[in-house]
């Protein structure tokens, strides 16, 4: 395959993921533009609740890359008729760990989100949109089953299309439970959590709906499964959720860090943590499609190939890093003043921002190889040296230089330059010596 065929290949697979990815954080834009009008406290009290859902809901989210790599390994292999036994697997341990933690957290909801503000009117919204979102964990947890198919067979476009769909439900009944339109009750801002809920379980039945039309031959939803197939993702997975979970929490302290240097900070950090967040989301789609392909040559035992796709994906994600970096380098104000009002906050933001643009690009190689290695097996080595370097490196130190040593919110990023750095040379390195190859599964 040439050069030109195999980046046709990256793109065409990634770009329906970076598509979801995206549709959900423009979503989430949707819904903040809705219950916004109602007031602040109504806001706070969304954000608050929907925070503490994603706490939760990252216990289950290495469901949807164990799944991804075991359908693409099983597609590998030439074992077809086997290809979606991974997906009914997935269900199961979606309701066997989603429904009690769902449970739970339900019951224990107050003190949950008690410990992340003190505002009691939004606490009250905060812990009902809380509840209604997570009683569709099991929901989610089934959908990125679904998602690992779709995914794994070289198909994302289906899923997308479904999730759209999903979305667009969501808008209708959230805007109708929010307001009491469509002759639906007047909620308020609960209502987007009601409504949310609805709209997962709903797409939810119609992704099963269309992974049993399509994957009843490759044994979806027949009795043969097997121990060793729930063994298998639950290896898989595990690992993964437990770093997106530890991930989750590290983010709650390092903003708790940044609340030592004040409100003003704490502010700044907010917008350049999120916007982070938002921009690195094609090379987190970049890194799902490794995934796949990287699990599916090892599977055709073609271990030069996976490792290619590797390094090309790196190369393709680290352009359109640099791509979308530049207004943070070249026009630092004007990409603040969208988020910020007051100009000697901004003036502050600035090189904290700049430096943002730089550590996006120096990230580029870690989260791309993290996926690939997912689609490897390696889930436990992804988990060790990501955990390790959030919670042993940058937080102690960020904290040090930060708080302790005065050198405030830019010592904070420079340290996270650093991390980040250090971060991409270990995937790089673990990437290069192929340890991962000899991984079965």
């Amino acid at each position: 395959m040439s050069s030109i065929q195999r980046y046709r290949t990256i793109v065409t697979l990634a770009l329906p993921i970076i598509g979801g990815m995206l549709s959900q954080s423009l979503l989430n834009l949707v819904d903040a533009a809705m219950v916004g009008s109602l007031g602040e406290t109504a806001l706070a009290g969304v954000g608050l609740g929907s925070y503490a859902n994603f706490v939760i809901i990252s216990l289950i989210i290495g469901l949807s890359s164990g799944v991804q790599a075991m359908v693409a390994r099983r597609q590998g292999q030439q074992l077809f008729a086997d290809a979606a036994r991974p997906v009914n697997s997935g269900i199961v341990l979606s309701i066997l760990i989603a429904l009690p933690i769902s449970i739970l957290a339900i019951i224990y909801s107050e003190p949950l989100i008690q410990l992340m503000s003190s505002d009691q009117d939004a606490l009250r919204t905060a812990n009902q949109y809380f509840d209604y979102r997570t009683a569709a964990m099991v929901a989610v947890g089934i959908n990125l089953s679904f998602r690992g198919w779709w995914n794994g067979t070289h198909r994302p476009g289906i899923y997308l299309k479904n999730l759209l769909l999903m979305h667009l439900l969501n808008i209708l009944i959230s805007y109708g439970l929010i307001f009491g339109a469509f002759g639906l009750p007047e909620m308020g801002a609960p209502g987007a959590g009601l409504g949310t809920a609805i709209a997962l379980s709903t797409g939810c039945l119609l992704n099963g709906i269309m992974v049993w039309r399509d994957a009843r031959s490759a044994g979806f939803m027949q009795a043969r499964s097997g121990i060793s197939s729930f063994r298998t993702l639950t290896n898989l997975s595990l690992p993964h959720s437990l770093q997106q979970f530890l991930f989750a929490i590290s983010i709650s302290v390092l903003f708790w860090i940044i609340g030592m240097l004040g409100t003003e900070q704490q502010a700044i950090a907010h917008v350049l943590i999120n916007l982070a967040l938002f921009l690195i989301l094609p090379c987190v789609g970049l890194g799902i499609a490794s995934t796949t392909l990287v699990s599916r040559e090892l599977g055709l035992n073609k271990t030069n190939d996976a490792a290619q796709w590797g390094w090309d994906i790196c190369k393709l994600a680290f352009i359109a890093m640099m791509l979308l970096s530049l207004p943070m380098w070249i026009i630092p104000d004007q990409v603040l003043a969208i988020f910020l009002q007051d100009t000697d906050t901004i003036a502050q933001a600035r090189l904290p921002l700049q430096l943002t643009g730089i550590a996006i690009c120096l990230d580029a190689a870690a989260i791309v190889l993290t996926q690939a290695l997912l689609g490897a097996g390696a889930n436990r080595t992804v988990m060790l040296v990501s955990t390790s370097g959030q919670w042993l490196f940058f937080l102690p130190l960020a904290w040090l230089a930060g708080p302790y040593m005065g050198f405030g919110l830019l010592g904070i990023w420079l340290i996270q330059i650093l991390h980040r750095s250090l971060s991409s040379i270990a995937f790089i390195l673990i990437w290069q010596r192929r340890r991962w190859v000899h991984i079965n599964f």
